[in-house]
């Protein structure tokens, strides 16, 4: 359901490769050892009669006693008894990949250069970076002052503080202005509520000041004593209050600065990059406002940027002498650049920088003292343009392909002429470069290493374009290895997520190569709900348009199979969370196009989750999916909820994975539409569920243990087309 930094990662993880056997037909398939229905009878849930009744509509839900929240209910027991019960029987019928799945980690975690750092940023006089180190899952969090020939601090040995915790994460390091003191999140369940602390960075010691029930990231007032930081609901587990702390007092007697009425809204709280500031943001999809404070005087009263209007975005980047707006005031569906006076932040007093331009989407922008790096997208690809703050002068930086994603690096400090961004293709490994803005020079950092030997020539990448049903074309990042051959015949991963505006670029993955070398291609559709062709994109694949973007992805399929890259037969169909979603649609609305389908955390109770305000985020998203107390939304999807149109039909194999702490989309939408599958479906095709009991929404947290994920996904389609090793 939910937004999430776990979209990107998704695409990563889960990528493709292939070298295939050949395989006649189904009836060979289910013989295969692999992957054996036969093995054992799967689970059969209990039903319980509810009825849901709205809008004059009465529905029936036998699995609604799921909604139980572990450990809180009569049922709460018996939906992980049901859970577990789904995960053996994933185990017995899988039983025979186990060694494919154990050679396929070793393959992948092989090509992962172990010990390791991170190129190093500076900030306020010190380089940071990560290291990693030798067979360990975590890795130091390190500074050394003034060059990186200098001593080494380790600030935190996350793999230390890791030790005897199944999930573990470490985030928002933030140092304060002196230097002495650092800030820093944990999270050691998965479910987003975060511990925030403080570290003595001169004696090594953590205060008594811990933060619970956080958002990640606290930030440092210029007083080396006062924090601001996003405390959340303990139940919906909205972020609803901006709080401020006093080092050495109780957290519970901080004061709350700021408290969010609108549930439709998240927020948050940020110290701009040149430290003068510290802004409050408030956004729903589709409205925001930002309010702020001298950052020297921590205990004035936050004054409102601009108020709130509706339909009408913003966001703010302080420079030296104004203020820069980023907004789609005014019709500006693309986003334009306004500016205004320090002490004078009325819109009526705005003036352009850059006008909106209807085939530019204006997606970022990085400000240094003498430079702005505003980061473009045109005809689904990203543009970074360099405007000289002295003269206005302006250029892009060119990158060399015709085919590419790039990613605005980390640039903390504000009085440097040095921008760092990233770059990536399906077929050049992530790499890292410092770009003079003056001499317009640029140094590559660091390639991410492939261990074993990887040769970008070995692998072919295309840019496709499928006709949609109302005559869009809708684009598609290929790869595959040399020698692919499209007779129909090779194995096919589509992948896409489709929501929020997030794009969905084409990018490098190692462990995809275990796909690739075995004869699999590997497909992104670039879909709408996304944002790579610009704004309208993404607001053609929302609210009453969203069936835009399950037809876009089928008619990908169709396309796919039509030119002979794969057939229905050997074509594989992936996406997590909102991308579970477009699984569970496309799994309803064309069954038998697909062999296969992956479908990850996946959101697939719309109605009844967009009904529970009680359930974490819900009112956050009804500017995304619509509100089914409004009659309109509810009809419309109702229409295309996953759970909601379960028919007597056949389906295609379906792997499909949740966490027992998911606080993005809770365990109890996939259990329960796995349990209506199997009491509805009639084929004898796998259906499989498994649920990861220590984990949320983002799997496993160590750098290595989600591979033993990606390669039971691998092993379950090597499974179904006969690929043994």
């Amino acid at each position: 359901m939910k937004k999430t930094s776990l979209l990107l990662p998704l695409i990563l993880l889960f990528g493709c490769t292939g070298n295939k056997n050949e395989i006649p037909d189904s009836e060979t398939k289910s013989n295969n050892m692999l992957l054996d229905p036969n093995k054992a009878a799967a689970p059969i849930a209990d039903k319980k009669e509810h009825w849901r009744t709205i809008h004059g509509d009465s529905v029936l839900d036998n699995y609604y006693w799921m909604y139980d929240y572990f450990g809180k209910g009569p049922d709460s027991t018996k939906a992980v008894d049901y859970l577990k019960a789904e995960n053996k029987y994933l185990d017995t019928i899988m039983g025979g990949s186990e060694q494919l799945q154990a050679d396929l980690y070793n393959e992948m975690k092989g090509r992962i250069k172990e010990k390791d750092e991170s190129v190093p940023v500076f900030k306020n006089g010190y380089f940071y970076y990560s290291r990693t180190e030798d067979g360990k899952q975590y890795y130091k969090y390190c500074r050394k002052k003034g060059s990186m020939d200098a001593k080494e601090e380790i600030l935190l040995d996350i793999d230390k503080m890791a030790e005897g915790h199944a999930y573990y994460s470490a985030s928002g390091f933030d140092v304060s202005e002196d230097n002495k003191l650092l800030a820093f999140a944990i999270d050691e369940v998965s479910r987003r509520q975060y511990t925030i602390y403080v570290k003595d960075l001169e004696s090594g010691t953590i205060l008594k000041d811990a933060i619970k029930n956080a958002e990640g990231y606290a930030c440092w007032a210029n007083d080396n004593k006062t924090l601001f930081y996003t405390s959340k609901n303990p139940v919906t587990l909205l972020s609803e209050k901006i709080k401020r702390h006093t080092l050495g007092t109780d957290a519970e007697t901080d004061v709350t600065v700021y408290e969010e009425k609108d549930k439709s809204n998240y927020i948050g709280v940020y110290k701009c990059k040149n430290d003068k500031y510290i802004f409050i943001y408030s956004q729903a999809t589709m409205s925001s406002e930002m309010r702020m404070i001298d950052a020297a005087k921590p205990n004035e009263a936050f004054k409102v940027f601009q108020p709130r209007v509706k339909d009408v975005l913003y966001s703010v980047i302080p420079l030296a002498d104004k203020f820069l707006i980023r907004t789609n005031k005014d019709g500006a569906l693309n986003f334009k650049v306004m500016e205004c006076p320090l002490n004078n932040t009325a819109s009526s007093g705005w003036k352009y920088l850059i006008a909106h331009r209807a085939d530019v989407l204006v997606e970022d922008i990085t400000e240094f003292k003498d430079f702005l790096v505003i980061s473009e997208r045109k005809d689904g690809l990203v543009k970074m343009r360099v405007r000289n703050l002295k003269d206005n002068a302006e250029y892009y930086i060119d990158f060399g392909e015709a085919t590419y994603a790039a990613y605005i690096g980390a640039n903390p400090e504000y009085n440097s002429t040095t921008f760092r961004y990233a770059y990536t293709s399906m077929t050049t490994p992530f790499s890292t470069y410092d770009f003079n803005m003056i001499s317009k020079e640029k140094k590559l950092m660091k390639q991410t290493e492939v261990i074993g030997g990887y040769t970008a020539a070995d692998y072919v990448t295309e840019r496709l374009y499928a006709t949609a049903k109302d005559g869009t074309k809708i684009p598609m990042s290929v790869v595959y290895k040399k020698g692919f051959k499209k007779d129909g015949n090779a194995p096919l991963l589509l992948y896409a997520y489709g929501s929020y505006g997030a794009s969905m670029d084409a990018s490098f993955n190692s462990p995809r190569l275990s796909l690739l070398d075995r004869g699999f291609a590997y497909v992104i559709a670039h879909i709408r709900g996304g944002q790579e062709m610009g704004r309208q994109w993404y607001e053609d694949g929302k609210m009453m348009k969203k069936i835009n973007t399950f037809t876009d992805f089928i008619d990908c399929g169709e396309f796919l199979v039509k030119e002979k890259y794969t057939s229905k037969q050997h074509l594989y169909a992936q996406g997590g969370s909102a991308g579970g979603l477009l699984m569970g649609a496309v799994t309803n609305m064309a069954p038998d196009l697909w062999h296969g389908v992956l479908a990850h955390v996946p959101f697939v109770d719309v109605v009844n989750t967009m009904l529970d305000e009680s359930i974490p985020l819900t009112t956050n998203e009804f500017d995304e999916w619509g509100n089914p107390k409004n009659k309109e939304a509810y009809d419309y999807m109702k229409g295309y909820s996953p759970y909601e149109n379960v028919e007597k039909k056949n389906y295609p194999n379906l792997l499909v994975t949740t966490g027992l702490h998911d606080s993005q989309v809770q365990y109890f939408e996939p259990a329960k539409w796995v349990a209506k599958l199997r009491a509805m479906k009639t084929d004898k095709n796998v259906l499989l569920l498994h649920t990861n009991m220590e984990f949320g929404h983002g799997g496993a947290s160590g750098r290595f243990d989600y591979l033993k994920d990606v390669a039971l996904n691998y092993a379950f389609m090597f499974g179904l087309e006969g690929i043994t090793k």
